[in-house]
C-alpha cells in the first residue's frame, strides 16, 4: 500500500485527478448496471426480449460511438469530452430511475452508452499525454488499480442502496457523475488539441480516419489483441454459466464472489506485475505473457468434475488468472497504442481500438454461446484457452518480425 501511495503521489495533479475520476466512474456505473436487468424484468415487468433490447442498445451505442468520441476529443480537446460524457451520464442514470416506457428506457440506455464513448478515449488520451513517454506504463498501471477498485466497490454499494429501492441507486449514481463533471470543470486543466488545422471539420475527420486506417502496425496489433477482450469478458458470460451448472439458484452469490476475486487479484498484483515486467522484458513480450496467462486461466475448468468444492476452486483460479494476465498486459497495451499512433490523434486511435474490441466481444460471445450449446463440456474452455495462446503467438510474431514498429518511424518499439 505504501508503494501504491508513493507512486500515486509521484504523478502531477491532473493525472491523479483522472485516476480518481476513473474510480468514481466505475463506482457509479457498477453500482447500477449489474442490477438494471432485474429492475427491468421484475420491477417494471418487461418481457425478456425488451430487457435484452435495452441492454443491447447501451452496448451498441457505446461500442459503436467510441471512434466518434475519440475523434471529437482530438479535434476539440479531451476535457470538453470528459465533461460532456459525465454530464450526459448524469442525465441518463437519473432517467433510468424514473422512466417506465420502453422508448424512454431505450433513450436513457443509449445516452448511457454514448456518455462512455465520449469520455473513455478522452480520459486515456489525456492521461497518456500527461504522463509522457517515460511514465506512461506506470501511469496506466496506477490507473488500472483505481479502475479495478471501482469495479469491486460499485456492486457492493449498489446492493446496499437496493435496501431502499432502485431509484435510490440511480439517484446516487447520477449524483456521482454530476459531482465528477463539476470537479473536473473546476480542477482539470484544459489542454488544447494538437495538430488542429483550419480546414473544414468533415475534411479533417476524414483525413484523420484515413490516417488510422492506413496505419498497418496499429491494425495488426488491434487484431491480435481482440482475443484478450473476449477472454476478459468471460467473467460475465462463461463463468456465470458454469456457476449456474454447479450451483443452480445460488449462482448469484458465486458470481459475486467471482467478481470480487477478479478485482482483488488485479488490485493486489497490478503494480508488482508492472514493475517486474519493466525490469525483465520488453513491452510486447509482457503483452504476450499476459495473453498466455489469460489463455491458461481456463484450463482448471477443463476437467468435468461436478463437485461444488472443486467447481469453486476452478472458477476462483480462472478469475484470478484472468485478472493477473490482464493486469500484466494492460499498461503495456495502452502504451503500445500511443507508440503506434506516433503520439498523434491518440484519442482517435483509442476510439478505433475500443470499437474493434467491442465488435470482437460481440462476435466472441456469440461463438462462446454456440460452443456451450454443442453440449461438449470441454470444448468452450479448450477453445478459450487456445484463443489466448494464439493471440499471444500473434503478438510475439508481430514483435519479432518488426511489424509493431510505428509506421514511418525508427524501430523504437522493439526495445521497449
Amino acid at each position: 500500500m505504501k508503494d501504491f501511495r508513493t507512486q500515486f503521489a509521484s504523478f502531477d495533479r491532473a493525472a491523479r485527478l483522472l485516476m480518481v475520476n476513473q474510480f468514481a466512474i466505475n463506482l457509479g456505473f457498477y453500482m447500477l448496471m449489474p442490477y438494471l436487468a432485474d429492475h427491468l424484468a421484475h420491477g417494471l415487468g418487461l418481457a425478456a426480449w425488451t430487457v435484452g433490447l435495452v441492454l443491447g442498445v447501451r452496448n451498441l451505442s457505446q461500442q459503436g460511438m467510441f471512434l466518434i468520441g475519440g475523434t471529437l476529443a482530438d479535434r476539440y480537446g479531451c476535457k470538453p469530452m470528459i465533461l460532456a460524457g459525465c454530464a450526459l451520464r448524469t442525465v441518463a442514470f437519473a432517467l433510468l430511475g424514473v422512466v417506465e416506457s420502453l422508448p424512454a428506457l431505450i433513450a436513457a440506455s443509449a445516452a448511457t452508452g454514448l456518455a462512455g464513448a465520449l469520455f473513455n478515449p478522452a480520459v486515456r488520451a489525456y492521461l497518456a499525454a500527461e504522463a509522457g513517454q517515460e511514465r506512461r506504463v506506470e501511469a496506466f498501471a496506477t490507473f488500472n488499480v483505481f479502475y479495478q477498485a471501482g469495479i469491486l466497490v460499485g456492486p457492493l454499494a449498489g446492493l446496499a442502496l437496493l435496501a431502499w429501492d432502485f431509484k435510490a441507486v440511480c439517484a446516487c449514481a447520477a449524483v456521482i457523475f454530476a459531482a465528477l463533471a463539476l470537479l473536473q470543470w473546476r480542477a482539470l486543466p484544459a489542454r488544447p488539441p494538437k495538430d488542429r488545422t483550419g480546414e473544414p471539420a468533415w475534411r479533417a475527420v476524414a483525413r484523420d480516419w484515413r490516417t488510422v486506417a492506413a496505419n498497418r502496425p496499429f491494425l495488426l496489433f488491434a487484431a491480435a489483441m481482440t482475443g484478450s477482450y473476449v477472454l476478459a469478458f468471460q467473467v460475465y458470460l462463461a463463468l456465470p454459466l458454469r456457476a449456474r451448472e454447479l450451483f443452480g439458484d445460488r449462482t448469484g452469490t458465486v458470481t459475486g464472489a467471482i467478481f470480487a476475486v477478479s478485482a482483488l487479484a488485479a488490485l493486489s498484483g497490478q503494480l508488482r506485475l508492472t514493475a517486474w515486467a519493466k525490469r525483465t522484458m520488453s513491452g510486447p513480450r509482457a503483452i504476450a505473457c499476459g495473453l498466455v496467462v489469460m489463455g491458461i486461466a481456463f484450463l482448471p475448468l477443463l476437467p468435468r468434475l461436478d463437485s461444488p468444492a472443486f467447481g469453486v476452486l476452478a472458477l476462483t483460479a480462472c478469475a484470478a488468472l484472468l485478472a493477473w494476465g490482464g493486469a500484466l498486459l494492460y499498461p503495456f497495451e495502452m502504451d503500445t497504442v500511443v507508440r503506434l499512433a506516433g503520439d498523434r490523434l491518440v484519442a482517435t486511435y483509442y476510439g478505433a481500438y475500443n470499437t474493434a474490441s467491442g465488435v470482437a466481444i460481440s462476435l466472441g460471445n456469440l461463438a462462446v454461446g454456440v460452443l456451450f450449446d454443442t453440449g461438449i463440456a470441454w470444448l468452450p474452455w479448450a477453445s478459450l484457452s487456445a484463443a489466448g495462446l494464439l493471440c499471444a503467438a500473434a503478438v510475439a510474431w508481430l514483435h519479432r518480425s518488426g511489424r509493431l514498429r510505428p509506421a514511418g518511424r525508427e524501430p523504437e518499439l522493439a526495445t521497449v
